[in-house]
């Protein structure tokens, strides 16, 4: 006859079993006694006897077994270091009654045992409710079982298990599974099966095989054989050890426990609190006789027991979060690294000092810094390039401050990092994807610009710029009214030439002469002078080659001048083969053309002959009456005026 505990001796032993949070001491906690009555009143309770924080990751681990197999013992040596958290006995009788509870922080389990009286034929609907309350918490199930053969009862007991969960869970499971939008089968959902077996005497199971899996396959053979089956367990494992002399090895069964409780396929980690949430729905549940035809009102399974099914487009990694884990901003997450694509274009740029300081803040080239105006802007950048500007350090790189010698930004000022890349999160491919069409919408810009414009203020306007750069013995723009040779008045948009040599203005007639003034710095090239100094070989002042020695202002309007030959060969790019350049720079998030049979606004269908236009908020395709706004759009990369639809310029706020 067993020897049982009474209540007020379980309840006894429970609280002084409490962990203390401190790591002095770890023991085991009643949680559920033997009259299926939780012992635990809130989920801070639990935490706290836990030990725990709280705020752990943790999955949930189980132990059944017939009385006298060393259940408690197994736990105690697997994860305790062999000290007695949970109660043993020399006796054949059971020293375990109601489920009993323990935390391993190293492995984040909770680990819970269970009483060995499962193979006994009293009390049958009290153990069903115990054994689905226990399975439908638990990640990974053990059965320990010490003898030198597999009996059929350890077969009954899984296969009447697997049988109950489907009953009684399949269909939470499946409206779980439709409404996250899970595609695996249900099967992967319940918990994972290790079989510990230890024998004395013979053989484990399968040593005599040398197929690979041979004691899993000889399982599911016997399972067949006896009509059962284990649909229910995402896994099935045999962990064998013989014991000739004490003591047990449990390093094999500890390794695959340890692999089960790190995978995260189906089964995420989740907060204590949810744990014990759970159980306290399925004791509400399950508090009475089970009937067939009863029907939840509920749902006890919380998203967070199961793992997100999101994979990286880029490296096809899984998230290693909860699924829905996004409803409470929490981003998606992947284990290892992940690999560069084309494609998706995922390696950011992680600006070097914030890195230092404990920050992550990704800059994106841009064509013109925050503080620039869009004529100065976009002029800057023709001739500086594109822009790295962080927050919080301002401008950090220009891609052609240096023209010669321009050091990496990479190596400099910038780590790169590739990011994995998640099916929805368009925040990321946003920054990423339109850097060429950003140039060739900058290019546009400025060119449209330019025509819109009559001559005489764009004139007025390139004047301006030059005098910017201009050196200091140039005559400034707006004191030249006369050509200083011939004395013919300039007319309104006429343009203006500055000589190399003496700085002074000249028509176009009177300054086509080219030669190299290495006196003023222009010594490897030919450049423009007038017909008098052309004659001459040059007529600067001892004070003017002093200044240029000194290189003042001559550093600019070289720059100035390569800008220009750039801007003259980025217009031909435009201009020549623009539909080719187009379709190599679209952005990811834009419709391509071929799909575009009709506008996205008035669905007024295109023709041969008519313009198609991306909106660059949408990325839709609309007719020129559908898109004449223009505006920056930030969230997209677009930092000066670009086109966007009727609709998208209405969110003002938004872009």
């Amino acid at each position: 006859m067993k020897k049982k505990m009474s209540s007020s001796l379980l309840k006894e032993m429970g609280e002084l079993s409490v962990n203390n949070q401190t790591g002095e001491r770890t023991k085991s906690f009643l949680l559920v006694d033997e009259n299926e009555i939780l012992q635990v009143e809130d989920e801070g309770s639990f935490v706290e006897r836990l030990g725990t924080t709280g705020e752990e990751a943790v999955k949930v681990l189980s132990i059944f077994g017939n009385t006298g197999d060393g259940k408690s013992h197994t736990l105690n040596a697997t994860f305790f270091e062999g000290r007695e958290v949970f109660p043993t006995s020399e006796s054949q009788d059971s020293c375990t009654v109601g489920v009993w509870a323990a935390f391993d922080p190293s492995l984040s389990l909770i680990v819970l045992d269970t009483e060995g009286l499962l193979g006994a034929t009293a009390k049958q609907s009290q153990r069903l409710r115990l054994l689905l309350k226990v399975l439908a918490v638990s990640d990974v199930v053990i059965y320990r079982t010490r003898a030198e053969r597999l009996h059929n009862d350890l077969f009954r007991f899984l296969g009447n298990a697997s049988q109950a969960y489907l009953k009684h869970f399949t269909g939470e499971l499946r409206a779980m599974s439709d409404r996250c939008g899970l595609e695996v089968p249900l099967s992967s959902l319940g918990p994972a099966v290790v079989i510990f077996h230890e024998t004395s005497n013979t053989k484990l199971l399968g040593s005599d095989s040398r197929a690979p899996g041979g004691a899993e396959r000889l399982l599911q053979k016997r399972f067949h054989e006896l009509g059962l089956s284990t649909e229910a367990f995402n896994s099935v494992e045999y962990v064998g050890t013989r014991t000739i002399a004490p003591p047990t090895d449990f390093s094999g069964f500890l390794q695959a426990v340890r692999r089960r409780a790190r995978n995260t396929s189906t089964r995420s980690p989740r907060p204590p609190a949810i744990v014990y949430s759970a159980l306290k729905a399925l004791s509400m549940r399950f508090n009475g006789e089970i009937t067939d035809d009863r029907i939840p009102t509920s749902s006890f399974f919380p998203d967070e027991y199961f793992s997100c099914s999101d994979v990286c487009l880029s490296c096809g990694a899984r998230c290693k979060n909860s699924m829905n884990h996004l409803k409470d901003n929490i981003p998606h997450l992947a284990g290892g690294r992940c690999r560069y694509s084309h494609q998706y274009n995922n390696k950011v740029l992680i600006c070097r000092m914030c890195y230092e300081r404990g920050l992550e803040v990704t800059v994106v080239p841009k064509t013109s810094a925050s503080t620039d105006s869009q004529w100065f802007g976009l002029a800057n950048y023709a001739w500086s390039g594109y822009v790295l500007e962080c927050p919080n350090c301002g401008i950090i790189y220009r891609s052609r401050q240096y023209w010669t010698g321009n050091q990496d930004p990479e190596r400099t000022v910038v780590r790169p990092e590739i990011k994995h890349v998640w099916f929805g999160n368009e925040a990321f491919l946003n920054d990423n994807s339109n850097g060429a069409q950003r140039v060739l919408d900058s290019v546009n810009c400025m060119i449209q610009s330019v025509t819109e414009y009559s001559t005489g203020p764009t004139k007025a306007v390139t004047s301006w710029l030059t005098d910017q750069v201009a050196p200091a013995y140039w005559t400034p723009n707006s004191q030249i009214t006369e050509c200083h040779q011939c004395k013919k008045a300039f007319e309104e948009g006429e343009r203006r030439h500055h000589c190399r040599s003496c700085g002074e203005g000249f028509c176009d007639l009177c300054s086509a002469k080219s030669m190299p003034v290495p006196e003023r710095g222009w010594g490897n090239t030919a450049v423009r002078v007038c017909n008098i100094c052309f004659r001459t070989g040059g007529n600067s002042t001892g004070k003017e080659l002093e200044a240029t020695r000194d290189g003042k202002g001559l550093l600019a309007r070289r720059i100035t001048e390569v800008a220009q030959s750039t801007l003259d060969v980025m217009t031909s790019a435009v201009e020549y083969p623009l539909g080719f350049v187009k379709d190599a720079a679209r952005p990811e998030y834009w419709v391509p053309d071929h799909k575009l049979v009709k506008c996205h606004g008035c669905e007024k269908p295109f023709t041969p002959t008519t313009a198609k236009h991306h909106c660059r908020a949408c990325g839709q395709g609309f007719c020129g009456q559908c898109s004449p706004e223009v505006r920056p759009v930030p969230s997209r990369g677009w930092d000066h005026p670009v086109r966007v639809c009727l609709d998208c310029s209405k969110k003002k706020g938004e872009l």
